[in-house]
């Protein structure tokens, strides 16, 4: 959905140029109405006068907004197709570096490069951001290419320009959201409504059911934290929840459940991150949860001294799905073999029935299984997008629970297993070099000792 004012502007119809005319256009952006925003576009890049300059981008973007998903394909490979780098225009300036002497004609030579090297779409997304809302709409415009990239019947020259278009915008957004620029506040009951209605709308992990819901997970003894960006005062960009308590919890439910007993914050020992939602897809590939994490962690630490662990409970949500695999295929270790009650397509067969739980015969099995997917490394990066999230920001595996989330959700994704993960301020650093850097994974010896190596 389009930002209001966009929308807003959209309805009464921008005029460019000094009033020559609204870009109105067709929904799908045939080709004579390509060519009307080409002539636009190129017009504005040839410019560089600020008033009517910002009239024609606001006018582009209320267009593309109006677009639906086909036309937006067409305007993202426009501009990967007529508003790129030119490779007579890059071998030339190649050319002039190599055969430029002297320290002066070398750095004009490379001025140039880098200019060629630029495509002029890029300047037309710089340009979007000096537009009220325009940071949010450039984030937005990631977000709509990484959803049309998704789609499997897309040509191969438009998946390209997705892709050519979207490196671009990933750049963009990367240097706008440098974490110096952000902000980190506490979100309280007492946030403005819309704010809190967004925390329901974006909460990723454990839906919100209810107002009364999201008033628990404000309480006393729970804490939200989210990143804002200052041209988006009121969009958190990510958001984690967490509960204050007594001891590392190994089930869910009473971290979520409204009627358990508040605790007195003082009395807590352990900060228990369960539930980190990214808010904007187009920010996708620019990383803001390991330092929101980390900023996090010293805010405790500072409000609440005597807490000691920082820990998640974190569901699992690929593990259901490669369990079914593994055990159909017969990809068992030795000790894995062992330690299933019957033979694998027996035990696949058991866990489609909804009882399947109380069969504790299967527990031993099942929970080492997960501690394999969990620790599987595979191009650099764990099976699991959960463990992979942590692992790569230094956290180490602590303990994989058993039934720790029973419900229907939990069942489904990950057999009812939850994972908790231990951030130690004096160790994050040192663990996260050495995943990212060589692939090892942090664990505990209980969870080494489920691997049988």
């Amino acid at each position: 959905m389009p930002p209001r004012r966009f929308r807003d502007r959209l309805r009464r119809g921008v005029r460019r140029r000094g009033g020559r005319g609204a870009l109105d256009l067709g929904s799908e952006l045939d080709d004579r109405d390509a060519a009307r925003v080409r002539a636009v576009i190129a017009d504005l890049l040839q410019h560089h006068d600020t008033a009517t300059e910002r009239a024609d981008v606001a006018a582009i973007a209320d267009a593309y907004n109006a677009l639906s998903d086909r036309g937006r394909l067409r305007f993202f490979a426009m501009l990967a197709h007529d508003f790129w780098t030119d490779a007579r225009s890059v071998d030339r300036a190649i050319a002039t570096r190599e055969a430029a002497h002297g320290e002066v004609s070398r750095r004009g030579a490379e001025r140039a490069l880098r200019a060629a090297l630029t495509p002029p779409a890029a300047r037309l997304l710089q340009l979007f951001t000096g537009l009220d809302d325009g940071v949010k709409f450039l984030v937005d415009l990631r977000g709509d290419e990484l959803r049309i990239a998704g789609d499997p019947d897309i040509s191969t020259d438009h998946a390209t320009a997705l892709t050519e278009v979207g490196n671009e915008l990933r750049i963009q957004l990367a240097s706008l959201f440098d974490v110096g620029l952000l902000e980190l506040r506490r979100i309280t009951w007492v946030a403005p409504a819309v704010l809190l209605e967004k925390l329901i709308e974006y909460e990723a992990v454990h839906t919100i059911d209810s107002w009364t819901d999201l008033k628990n997970r404000l309480d006393s003894d729970r804490r939200c934290y989210a990143f804002f960006h200052p041209s988006m005062p009121d969009e958190p960009l990510v958001f984690v929840e967490i509960a204050l308590t007594a001891g590392t919890p190994a089930l869910l439910a009473p971290l979520l459940d409204a009627h358990e007993p508040d605790l007195d914050p003082d009395q807590a020992d352990t900060a228990v991150f369960y539930s980190i939602s990214n808010c904007q897809p187009g920010l996708a590939g620019v990383n803001l949860g390991t330092a929101l994490i980390e900023q996090v962690v010293e805010q405790l630490r500072r409000d609440l001294p005597q807490l000691s662990h920082f820990v998640t409970l974190s569901p699992i949500p690929g593990y259901r799905s490669w369990l079914s695999k593994v055990l159909l295929e017969g990809d068992l270790r030795e000790h894995e073999r062992a330690l299933l009650p019957a033979a694998p397509e027996r035990v696949l067969a058991r866990l489609s029935h909804a009882s399947w739980d109380a069969d504790e015969a299967v527990q031993p099995a099942l929970v080492a299984l997960c501690a394999r997917y969990l620790t599987t490394i595979r191009d650099g990066r764990a099976l699991d997008p959960v463990a992979n999230f942590h692992l790569a920001n230094g956290a180490k595996i602590a303990r994989i629970n058993w039934l720790a989330d029973p419900s229907p959700t939990g069942r489904g994704r990950s057999a009812g297993l939850m994972a908790n993960y231990v951030y130690e301020p004096d160790h994050i650093a040192r663990r996260a070099d050495a995943f990212v850097a060589r692939g090892e994974v942090s664990m505990s010896a209980a969870v080494r000792d489920l691997l049988d190596k």
